[in-house]
């Protein structure tokens, strides 16, 4: 029975080392691992964020009238652009179909409008040197009354 005692003893002993040993690495691993993301991220921190480029209609959401009449063209276009003519928005604001005339160096290359490829695509930039969109109100002629009637000028 002595000996039973002892083995059970020796045996805890050896079980309780291993799991000591054990507890030990995972400690030393775990340690070693949180202090690598902290430096890391410090690194990270100084790197500048790069900035998020925006499809067309993340664009035109900020132009007046959702940016009709107005110049948008791709980043990597040189002197092509298209303004805007109509614009077709999905639900969310950020997706949809868009028309517009094509013009090249400055000057309309087409006539009739027609849809713009790509506009979910993130490079589309705002051109300010081009659009300069006429008023879109209409003029309305407030009827005054030193002017005739048609009534009385057919009499």
């Amino acid at each position: 029975m002595a000996t039973t005692l002892a083995n059970r003893a020796a045996t805890n002993q050896t079980i309780g080392l291993s799991r000591l040993v054990s507890n030990f690495f995972r400690n030393l691993s775990t340690a070693s691992s949180t202090q690598n993301p902290r430096a890391s991220s410090s690194s990270a921190s100084k790197k500048p964020k790069r900035k998020k480029k925006k499809n067309l209609f993340e664009v035109a959401q900020f132009l007046p009238n959702w940016g009709l009449g107005y110049h948008m063209a791709k980043t990597h276009w040189t002197d092509v652009s298209y303004q805007i003519t109509k614009i077709n928005l999905y639900k969310d604001g950020r997706h949809g179909k868009a028309w517009g005339v094509v013009h090249k160096d400055g000057m309309p290359a087409a006539d009739a409008p027609k849809k713009v490829s790509g506009v979910h695509k993130r490079c589309w930039r705002y051109l300010p040197h081009l659009s300069k969109p006429e008023k879109m109100t209409p003029h309305l002629m407030k009827p005054t009354e030193n002017a005739p009637k048609p009534e009385a000028q057919v009499a």
